[in-house]
């Protein structure tokens, strides 16, 4: 069987990730390095517990596996979408105000963290009656991939001059 990690091993509590994420949107926000650093660390924990899951699946260790979902589910929430949550709420308005030509560009973020928020929420409608079928799996995929470009680009747009 696969070690899964607990989810305090990866993120904060719930009654601290507000205040971790005021201390985000302050400079680590807006320089380049710990931005990427980041998201490296949201797109790394998203892949391992997705592996996780995955590999439980094979063993057919279907309980843990709905386990594993269920924190892989709070884990996009917590890290990655409060993270979306968090530019949207300050970075982006900072950037706007800064750069109005980069407005398309936000836009178009912002539009990704929308496509995350609307996968997630279909992941949980799914699981309430396909439990962790292939169009689940490959929902939690598309989170992987959507993450991934995302950063990518938005690190392009908004820090490359």
């Amino acid at each position: 069987m696969s070690f899964i990690p607990k989810p305090s091993e990866f993120w904060y509590p719930k009654e601290k990730l507000v205040e971790r994420m005021i201390e985000m949107s302050g400079p680590a926000l807006k320089q380049l390095f710990s931005h990427h650093a980041i998201h490296e660390g949201g797109l790394s924990g998203a892949i391992q517990k997705t592996a996780g899951m995955m590999d439980l699946l094979k063993q057919g260790e279907l309980e843990v596996a709905n386990k594993a979902a269920d924190d892989l589910i709070e884990f996009w929430k917590s890290r990655v979408i409060s993270h979306a949550d968090s530019e949207e709420e300050g970075f982006y308005k900072e950037i706007k105000e800064l750069k109005p030509e980069l407005n398309d560009a936000i836009v178009q973020l912002t539009r990704d963290h929308d496509l995350l928020r609307i996968i997630v929420k279909d992941i949980e409608e799914l699981r309430k009656t396909k439990n962790l079928s292939p169009a689940v799996l490959h929902k939690f995929h598309a989170l992987i991939v959507v993450n991934e470009i995302h950063s990518r680009d938005e690190e392009r747009l908004l820090f490359e001059d």
